[in-house]
Parts: structure tokens; sequence; C-alpha cells
């Protein structure tokens, strides 16, 4: 992949419905947005000017869920684009396991998809050299801003969450659990302690980086500022306000069982999803079963053809060709030739890193100690951050 550019515009993303705010307005901000641009080139300095001297990194941060195994659309929304922001970010990348307890779950193979999970990452191309990789839960300072943030958050903004509403829906209110109301927090958590400029989230996600945004400016509200610094602190801010970073067009994979819906964990039917270590006989017959239409020919866009215009997205993805090469090639297919041609694609891009799995999960000291190193890098900011918030807060110090 060659290196992006990236090029600011200015997003309005579905913003949280409105609430009391810190200065007792409806305050929802704005959610500025990068988004990643791969066809460009970074514009050179004049001749005659000299070089300006390096900026710092801006720090990016991201992660997945142990839960079900991590699919084609984990990969193409997210991990995929990770492997270029490493050369352009600092960049931390986690497993986020204790969101993977908001419903019920395994407990006996929650460590074992957390190792897998790590081992993904890397077969996929995430260099520990470039990339701070860590789980999540062995970074304590997560969990203690969370409870700090909380105090911070009023309610009513998380009872408007879209997804806790859906997911409390399926699961039947009174069987909920206090964690799937209150994990937007500990998003938010995730983010702030890390001081991030930018957040890899989806379109359909914005309202999660929305909230964390508020909670930062209401929390530099209440404790920042002249009230921290009464208190032996620098002053200022003690987050910064994360922007959006928004993945390449066509980089929401849908199911194929339904081409309006997204591709999912926790989808009763594996034949909705392609996951990445799936074998060769699975792909095929996933695909070769997977839903189309009787339309002729092939296209891209049709809100008619839903199934048809993700199908040619993925092959486009996979195997790094425009959209008009992809038109080209594949306009005036029919059903069969085009299912062979992706299920052709789809195996050559993911068996060299289901190879690259398979080396790293026989050596289990080798993951053990990127994720050690990891979550030594990351608690280290954790830490100089949540101690500042417990400054600011008036808490004794330790």
């Amino acid at each position: 992949m060659s290196r992006a550019l990236l090029s600011h515009i200015l997003h309005r993303p579905p913003l949280l419905a409105s609430r009391s705010g810190v200065r007792g307005g409806a305050l929802p901000s704005r959610l500025r947005a990068l988004r990643l641009n791969c066809s460009g080139a970074e514009a050179a300095a004049p001749a005659d000017e000299a070089p300006a001297p390096p900026a710092r990194k801006k720090r990016v941060v991201s992660g997945v869920q142990p839960t079900g195994m991590v699919h084609l659309g984990n990969y193409l929304g997210a991990i995929k684009n990770w492997v270029a922001l490493q050369d352009l970010y600092e960049t931390f990348f986690f497993i986020v396991d204790l969101h993977a307890i908001t419903l019920p779950y395994d407990a006996p193979e929650l460590s074992k998809a957390t190792r897998s999970t790590a081992a993904i990452y890397l077969a996929c191309g995430i260099d520990s050299s470039k990339a701070s990789i860590f789980v999540q839960s062995h970074v304590r300072a997560h969990i203690e801003l969370m409870w700090l943030l909380s105090s911070s958050t009023p309610i009513g903004w998380l009872n408007k969450m879209i997804q806790f509403k859906e997911k409390s829906r399926k699961a039947g209110n009174e069987n909920v659990g206090v964690a799937l109301l209150t994990y937007p927090v500990l998003m938010a958590s995730d983010i702030l302690l890390y001081q991030s400029d930018l957040v890899p989230v989806g379109e359909d996600q914005t309202q999660h980086l929305e909230l964390t945004r508020e909670i930062s400016e209401r929390v530099n509200n209440l404790y920042g500022g002249r009230k921290w610094k009464k208190l032996g602190g620098r002053g200022g801010s003690l987050f910064k306000v994360p922007e959006a970073l928004i993945p390449p067009a066509g980089a929401r994979v849908m199911s194929l069982t339904d081409g309006l819906s997204k591709m999912s964990k926790s989808a009763p039917s594996d034949l909705s999803r392609i996951n990445l270590l799936d074998p060769k006989d699975v792909i095929v017959n996933k695909i070769k079963r997977c839903k189309t239409d009787s339309l002729p020919g092939l296209e891209f866009d049709n809100p008619e053809r839903p199934e048809c215009s993700n199908l040619l997205s993925v092959y486009q993805i996979i195997t790094g060709k425009t959209k008009e090469e992809v038109v080209s090639e594949c306009q005036d297919m029919n059903w069969g030739t085009f299912k062979a041609t992706l299920t052709d694609a789809l195996i050559d891009h993911l068996q060299p890193i289901q190879v690259r799995y398979e080396e790293i999960m026989s050596d289990p000291g080798y993951l053990d100690t990127v994720l050690l190193d990891g979550a030594g890098k990351a608690s280290e900011i954790a830490d100089a951050t949540l101690n500042n918030v417990y400054q600011a807060m008036g808490f004794l110090r330790r």
C-alpha cells in the first residue's frame, strides 16, 4: 500500500441528542475528521526554502474485541488500514478484552481469543517496532480513568446511545448488565488516556467518538485550567479532544447473506462472514453460497443491488485495484465467473496471513514479549495522564 496523504475536511457526524452541557446549554460539538486518501502524494517544500524541522507524529489509538473470530470486515475496515497508519503516526493498537464482557461470554475462551487476536494483528502486518500492541486489561489505568470520567458523565448521555438501545433490546432489558450502558465511558478512557490526536472510526461509529469528545471537554472545563494549577498542576487542558480518522470509502464490509447489514461476529450464521482463518474449502463454500441477484452484469453503487456492490468492493480492496479497473474487468461477468474470481483473490490474499499466524502462535514466548513491551510503553503515557487527573480532581497523592 502506498503512503497515505491525509487532508483535512469538515465532517458532520450524527451528533448525540441535545443534553445538558457543561455550561447549562446543549453543547453538541462538531466532529472534525481526517479522511484517509491512499491515492495522493505529499506536497514537497519549495526548493528555495529550508526544510521544516520534523513535526511530532500525531498519536492514533484503536482496538478490536477478542470475541468470535476476526473476520474480513474487521480486517478491511480496521486492521489493514492500521498497517499504513503505523508508518505515519505514533500508534497504539490494543485488544479490548474489557469490552468483551459487556454481554454474556465464554470465560475459558477469553484469554485464548485475546492471544489469537494479538497474533492476527502481527500476522496482518502490524510491526511491534513501529506500533505498541498490548492487551487493554494489562494497563490498569483504563479502568481507573473510566471511574473518574463516570463521575462527570450524565446518565442521560449514555441512555441516548444508539448501540445501547439496540443491544439491550436484543438481550432483553432486564438481563442487560450495567457494563453495556457504561462501556462508552470505558471507550472514552481508552482514547483519552493516550492524549490521542486521531481515532479511526467507521462512519457508523461517530456517535461514540462524539461522546468521548464531549466528556473530555466537560472534564477539561470542570477540573482543568486555573483550577488544576491552583492544586499544583501545570494548568491547561487535562485531555486532548480527539478527531475522527475516517477510513477509505468502501472499507465497510457487509454481510454475505444480507448486503444491507454489516459483516458481524455476532451474526448467528457463520455463512454471513469470511473469517481470516477460514480454510480454503470454507471460503469456497461461503462465496459460492453468498446472496446475489438475478440481474445481468455487475455494477457498483446501485441501491437495488447491495450484495453486488458489496462483493465488488471486497474484490477491489483485496486486489488493490481501482474502481474503474474492477468495473472494466467484471462488469460483463456472470455470477459464477465472478464468484470464482473473488474466491481466488481472497484465498491468495489470506493465505500468507494464515501462515504467519500459525508461526506466531507456535512461539508463545515471542507473543508474550510483544504484549509485555507494548503494555509497558502504553502504561508510561497512561499513568502520566491518570496522575494528572487524580491531581486535578483533588485526590491525595500516592
